[in-house]
């Protein structure tokens, strides 16, 4: 069995008197793909804030190659050791990028504040090809780019650190149909020549059933299903899996017909 490269283990956020997560589990192996599914308000995203480190879990343990990673970092030193262990790629890459700065510059500070005292050209040109920008990219603003182009620079960005884990929260909902596949193809070809382990969060089943090799589905912060992606896709056991796989638009389509099942759940 592939040894984990992250392993969450009853993991636990409250908001109040809301339960966001409660007792969600799951392992990544390394070079592996999950997705974690559901609808707005199911967790998925809070999830993944923990993961990133951006929200303390009230319970539960997150582990990255043995390492624990909850609790708050302590000093710089560690908050920038788990940044190189995790990283995450946004929905709209524009709000994450900074509007003055080259694409270049965005990529040369992010090496500069991890791996100082080195001269970083070659490794930006490295990252730029990798992603399929090429040079030519390297002076534009993200202005001048599209959006296809701008999320290829949020993940160059990401994978500059070496990561073991890249956090995708709904990284290409914004996209154009064409662009998403474009996009997705590359993460996949980025995923076999590097052995990063991609951890999707999406309530898109198209984009799981192409890029992942196991699901997580929750549900009110909690997991419903979980299993390997064809087989919770093709053959779903749970009542709301079903729900969701029906939701998705296609000829004869009921909105109506989905919307009260929803209501009987």
């Amino acid at each position: 069995m592939t040894e984990a490269v992250l392993q969450v283990t009853g993991l636990c956020r409250a908001f109040g008197s809301v339960r966001a997560v409660h007792e969600v589990s799951f392992s990544l192996p390394a070079g592996g793909s999950l997705g974690i599914v559901g609808e707005s308000g199911s967790g998925k995203t809070t999830t993944a804030r923990i993961v990133v480190g951006l929200e303390q879990a009230d319970a539960g343990e997150v582990l990255v190659r043995g390492r624990a990673r909850t609790g708050r970092a302590r000093g710089r030193a560690e908050r920038l050791a788990r940044a190189r262990e995790v990283q995450m790629v946004f929905q709209d890459p524009y709000l994450s990028l900074d509007p003055r700065t080259s694409v270049e510059a965005v990529l040369r500070e992010t090496l500069r504040l991890h791996f100082p005292g080195t001269d970083h050209t070659t490794r930006i040109r490295e990252l730029l090809d990798q992603v399929g920008l090429g040079t030519r990219a390297a002076d534009a603003l993200p202005r001048q780019l599209s959006g296809g182009q701008r999320q290829r620079v949020a993940i160059a960005r990401a994978l500059a650190v070496e990561p073991a884990v890249l956090v995708l929260d709904e990284a290409v909902a914004a996209l154009d149909v064409s662009v998403q596949a474009q996009v997705l193809n590359l993460l996949a070809d980025i995923r076999e020549r590097t052995g990063v382990g991609y951890l999707f969060i999406t309530h898109d089943l198209g984009v799981v059933r192409c890029v992942t090799d196991e699901v997580v589905v929750m549900r009110h912060g909690r997991i419903v299903e979980a299993g390997p992606t064809t087989e919770v896709l093709d053959a779903p056991r749970h009542a709301y899996t079903r729900l969701l796989l029906e939701s998705v638009p296609r000829p004869g389509w009921d909105p109506d017909r989905i919307a009260a099942a929803r209501r009987a759940l």
